[in-house]
């Protein structure tokens, strides 16, 4: 009698361990209904014509557009254009709003900019502002060599001398206010000159200074 009845509670765990098995296998067969469809990886639930409806806790949910069609994906990280927008509800991908930009921090803020552009303070531009110089290696604009105002044009003359000469040099300069950022990137010029006549052609007391011999062209009149 306990054989038969150890036997019975046997058939019966044995059927229940199958009726167990068969459930698991319904489940996971359930959920992995969509599993061949690319588009569904990563999903908590999907549609065969909508794709991914929500994801996963860790992916980001992407709403890509094709032409009139659209449909839902789960990425673990968001697209060129967009960054991730992380939310108690549902991570999503939320689009760059700044133009120009190819990837950023969040919506008004770039990190990256399109080939041809230069990051500066989270925007893009084609030339960095005023003040600022662009390292080529990064495209990023950084603060640039800073100089202060010209100085008056100095006294005009030539060979040291402010007297006997027709013409001469005047000079002016400014000075570095603040270096750059980078020992990489140059300074504007600091110093220029520019050819002016001297108030005085012949020194008080001394000798005519005769210039160096001049070729002149010949001139015919008619």
């Amino acid at each position: 009698m306990q054989f038969r009845l150890f036997s019975f509670a046997l058939l019966i765990l044995n059927c229940m361990d199958y009726g167990h098995c068969q459930a698991s296998r319904w489940r996971r067969s359930k959920r992995a209904s969509y599993g061949p469809n690319p588009i569904c990886k990563g999903c908590l639930s999907c549609s065969k014509d909508n794709g991914c409806i929500r994801c996963q806790h860790k992916l980001f949910f992407f709403l890509r557009r094709e032409g009139m069609r659209q449909y839902g994906e789960c990425l673990h990280s968001c697209p060129s254009g967009y960054y991730g927008l992380r939310t108690p509800d549902m991570n999503r991908c939320s689009r760059c709003r700044i133009e120009n930009c190819d990837s950023c921090f969040s919506r008004d803020f770039c990190t990256k900019c399109k080939t041809g552009f230069y990051s500066h303070r989270g925007r893009c531009f084609r030339g960095c502002p005023p003040g600022f110089a662009a390292l080529e290696e990064l495209m990023e604009c950084v603060e640039g060599c800073e100089v202060g105002q010209w100085s008056e044009w100095g006294t005009c003359s030539r060979n040291n001398k402010t007297c006997g000469f027709k013409w001469g040099l005047e000079t002016r300069t400014r000075q570095i206010v603040k270096k750059p950022a980078k020992d990489t990137i140059p300074c504007p010029t600091i110093a220029e000159s520019r050819r002016c006549k001297m108030a005085m052609r012949h020194c008080p007391g001394g000798r005519r200074v005769t210039p160096p011999f001049q070729w002149l062209p010949e001139f015919t009149v008619d």
